[in-house]
């Protein structure tokens, strides 16, 4: 009965733990929201699966009441986009469209702009995508000033696939992770999160093995300035 005991009382330990370690996150994310304005960084080490590709930096910023702006570096191109209200808009070779233009079906063709549309169809800030990613951390534990815990089994799908082409329903196998997050004067101040598992694209498997690092910078003295041209398309 005392072992017995003693197990159900470290197990009650670590569950409660785990939620004051989530409510921690959480509540930096909120935190973090609230501020109304931040600016942020998110690299990505795709390691020894990305062949000769390695994608660039994303530089974003944004502001409650004015929107979000992001320049997207993907190889040698760099692509600008703004977002508001669950609308958005790209600027291409022939100016800006909004992400409806660039998604709508002609056929099937290859396009980079529609590509990135897709993409940010999906687009989370990363007070949003962070507190999302601490629901699916099992395990997160508090170390100094770092919360880090294994993905779950959803949470890995979830985040190892960000984007699937049309027609594609398959979904990533053998998917595993982990994420951590810092956390400065209780507002959260950068996250990464490592990912690895079999993809299958176009009738191909590929092994993915992504680290991506989002690091935040000027919380509450952000400025965001959407073009009057981009402004156009979020009406």
């Amino acid at each position: 009965m005392n072992r017995s005991f003693g197990l159900l009382v470290l197990l009650a330990t670590a569950a409660f733990a785990y939620a004051d370690a989530v409510d921690d996150v959480k509540n930096s994310t909120k935190k973090l929201s609230e501020k109304g304005n931040y600016s942020w960084r998110t690299t990505t080490d795709l390691g020894n699966t990305g062949g000769n590709f390695r994608p660039g930096p994303t530089e974003g910023k944004t502001e409650r009441e004015v929107g979000t702006y992001l320049s997207l570096t993907r190889g040698d191109n760099t692509t600008e986009a703004v977002l508001k209200d669950k609308k958005g808009a790209l600027k291409t070779e022939d100016g800006w469209k909004s992400l409806s233009e660039l998604t709508a079906d002609d056929g099937g063709s290859p396009n980079r702009g529609r590509f990135i549309a897709r993409i940010l169809e999906n687009f989370k800030a990363p007070a949003e995508e962070a507190e999302d990613l601490a629901s699916k951390t099992k395990n997160l534990k508090k170390m100094a000033e770092t919360y880090s815990g294994d993905l779950t089994d959803e949470g890995a799908k979830q985040f190892l696939v960000r984007f699937r082409p049309p027609g594609n329903s398959e979904g990533p196998s053998n998917a595993k992770g982990f994420a951590k997050f810092w956390i400065k004067d209780g507002i959260l101040s950068k996250y990464e999160y490592h990912v690895k598992g079999t993809v299958n694209f176009n009738g191909q498997e590929r092994d993915v093995d992504r680290t991506t690092t989002v690091e935040i910078k000027d919380v509450g003295s952000t400025k965001v300035k959407i073009p009057e041209e981009a402004s156009k398309k979020l009406s």
